[in-house]
């Protein structure tokens, strides 16, 4: 039987025309996948499997927006070095990938841990970045609790198919909405080579808590989106952060948990494309 190419499935669920390509940003190799054509739209995926997690945003994006999806360093296709693995880490990455592009400025629209990579790089890099998109995201000062953070340590550990199982209840509000090929792909990332560095090197620091004095001093225009039934970062840590950033709004999305992309896909769209259109 042959092997199955889970990232391979995931991106055939793309009906868009699709660009797969690696530029060098910086020293790190980077994959990345693009579509559509217009403003820029970045697309940074959380800790797990890589820019395939947005396979139900890309085709609803790619209508007005040239989007644009990489792995994170660390993650999916790109390499995956020795590093610190904290914010000003990726960050930094985030801008040699940036300018690889020669992207000026974009939209950022960033999922969990790729969340707090956002928000350090509109602290780092104010004028590169438009609007800001927040989801489920990390450093606003929600901590898993214990049977979630136990699935998330199990996961990135000993991944297999039965710690993903466990961890997916924690991931979803139903997790039947999620293509089984996104769970599979998040353990096959973790078993090659260098796989868990983010996790075992970073350990945490790029989820920890940015203070609220920092968050004061991101001006952009700024939409958070919640799983309402988030039961790894609780949704009251986003309420919270939409009322310290000076021009935030909050949208807390029903029947949907920490992927709530996957969970509730069209209203997360239609939520995105009325605060990025113009």
């Amino acid at each position: 039987m042959s092997k199955v190419n889970y990232r391979k499935a995931l991106l055939d669920k793309i009906e868009t025309p699709l660009h797969q390509a690696q530029i060098a940003a910086g020293s790190v190799m980077t994959s990345y996948i693009s579509a559509g054509k217009g403003s820029p739209v970045i697309l940074l995926h959380g800790a797990g499997a890589g820019a395939v997690t947005w396979y139900p945003t890309i085709d609803a994006l790619a209508e007005s927006f040239h989007v644009i999806a990489p792995d994170i360093v660390g993650y999916g296709e790109s390499e995956k070095p020795n590093g610190a693995y904290d914010r000003p880490y990726f960050s930094a990455w985030l801008k040699a990938f940036l300018s690889a592009l020669e992207i000026p400025k974009a939209h950022i629209v960033a999922f969990s841990q790729g969340g707090a990579i956002a928000l350090e790089f509109a602290l780092d890099h104010a004028e590169h970045v438009d609007k800001l998109v927040l989801v489920d995201a990390g450093a606003l000062g929600a901590k898993p609790s214990l049977l979630p953070f136990i699935g998330m340590l199990w996961m990135n550990s000993a991944p297999s198919r039965l710690a993903n199982w466990f961890f997916s209840r924690y991931l979803l509000f139903n997790p039947k909405n999620r293509d089984a090929n996104h769970g599979f792909y998040s353990i096959e990332i973790l078993k090659r080579q260098g796989g868990k560095h983010a996790f075992t090197q970073g350990r945490g620091a790029a989820v920890s808590a940015i203070p609220e004095t920092s968050l004061r001093q991101i001006k952009h225009q700024t939409l958070i989106i919640w799983g309402e039934n988030d039961r790894l970062f609780s949704m009251a840590y986003g309420k919270r952060a939409a009322k310290i950033f000076p021009h935030a709004k909050f949208y807390g999305i029903q029947k949907a948990g920490h992927l709530s992309l996957m969970d509730q896909p069209d209203i997360f769209n239609q939520t995105l494309l009325e605060f990025l259109n113009p």
